[in-house]
């Protein structure tokens, strides 16, 4: 209740910081009308996309493109002032925050009635995005993961005819290719990715247990996750500051392997065309699992919406198996329901069947509104580490601490 009351304190000032914009937010009152707020590229692409929804049926879409910079402030505004959208996109992270706050329709009574929104539909990391407090909150609308990409022919020269498979196959590759001299790199790792410390840990078997408030992260599991982390930047395998550009490093194979998501595939083809050939994509290397992230976004209805049947129609249809191969093939992203990978478009294309393979073990972020938070605080832990030479120990002491502070707020 406490942090459900500081969160409305935040709402009602982002609301009177922000402002209300009334042509933004509120309903002309037309019930064949659905609003839907969808964020960044996706949002301009839903635009025209959302119009094979509307020759299949009787509502007409009205849809707000909404930069992801500022969606946070726009959704804390709607929550206040009761005037959000139908549908709004929400990522995986943010799903907590919103339906903590009672921002978010429960559609579990409605499960029945909409095949789509069905959990046996989906990969179980983006099941785990769709519920709080048992509720339904939200219907997987795309996914991503992150997986390795790595240089097929500078693999081959220290000794891997195939990516590595194992924590320790990883560590012997990655040094001995940053071993090929100055500015040299083995395996890059984005310091400012909140999720990568969380995959290593998952692989090493660590479990949070929030349903008792236990975040765990004083367990061995958790510390030799990030002793192994921090190696790589100890060691001089990866750089400690961002350095050039990652498809540059790439391309010139300065930093011949990384962990990234599908977006890359495209960048990869379109900016770096002369190692066409010479990279691919695996799954994560494992220690007692491969586990990776499981990311994207989902469809929510608003609990203020003013058409919550049209908002679970458009829902439906946005998650039907069909549309979602159409846009998955408009968007580049990934589709969430299982079936859509049965089809040659995913399955047959070496470097997307990759993805689908790894989403079966693939886990969200914690699931709490806290999340966002415990994330930075960790990764603030880590650069005082790998870059301030501070004590490891210490440093997950006090972050763990820090970390109990903000999940009782």
């Amino acid at each position: 209740m406490k942090g459900k009351l500081m969160m409305l304190l935040i709402v009602v000032l982002s609301a009177v910081l922000v402002g209300c914009s009334g042509g933004d937010s509120e309903s002309n009152g037309d019930k064949n009308e659905v609003t839907v707020w969808a964020m960044g590229e996706e949002g301009k692409l839903l635009k025209d996309f959302s119009k094979g929804f509307e020759e299949n049926s009787d509502y007409k879409v009205d849809v707000q493109a909404i930069p992801w910079d500022q969606a946070h402030d726009k959704l804390l505004t709607a929550v206040a002032s009761g005037n959000g959208p139908d549908v709004v996109q929400l990522g995986t992270t943010w799903v907590p925050e919103f339906a903590e706050a009672g921002a978010l329709k429960d559609l579990s009574e409605y499960t029945e009635d909409y095949d789509s929104f069905a959990k046996e539909n989906f990969f179980d990391g983006a099941v785990a995005s769709m519920e709080y407090d048992d509720q339904v909150v939200g219907i997987p609308w795309y996914v991503d993961t992150r997986v390795l990409f790595y240089r097929t022919d500078l693999l081959e020269e220290v000794g891997y005819d195939e990516a590595p498979k194992t924590w320790d196959e990883l560590k012997d590759a990655a040094s001995q290719l940053a071993d090929r001299g100055d500015d040299m790199y083995g395996l890059d790792i984005d310091r400012n990715d909140q999720i990568t410390p969380f995959i290593f840990a998952w692989q090493n078997g660590y479990e949070a247990n929030l349903e008792n408030n236990e975040l765990n992260f004083d367990t061995p599991e958790f510390k030799e996750a990030i002793e192994y982390y921090t190696s790589y930047f100890e060691e001089g395998i990866s750089q400690t500051q961002q350095g050039k550009d990652i498809t540059q490093a790439f391309a010139d194979g300065s930093k011949p392997m990384f962990f990234s998501g599908p977006w890359m595939v495209n960048i990869i083809n379109d900016q770096a065309p002369d190692i066409e050939g010479d990279w691919a994509t695996a799954v994560m290397p494992k220690k007692e699992s491969n586990t990776s992230s499981m990311g994207g976004s989902v469809l929510s209805v608003f609990e203020s919406a003013d058409n919550p049947e049209g908002g679970m129609e458009f829902i439906s249809y946005m998650t039907e198996t069909e549309t979602q191969l159409d846009w998955a093939e408009t968007s580049n992203t990934l589709p969430s329901r299982t079936e859509a990978w049965e089809d040659p478009m995913l399955k047959d294309d070496e470097m997307f069947a990759t993805f689908g393979k790894q989403m079966e073990d693939a886990k969200p972020g914690l699931q709490t509104e806290q999340f966002e938070r415990i994330a930075q605080e960790l990764l603030g832990s880590i650069e005082r580490i790998t870059q301030g030479g501070a004590d490891l120990d210490k440093e997950l002491e006090s972050f763990n601490e820090e970390a109990k502070s903000l999940l009782e707020k």
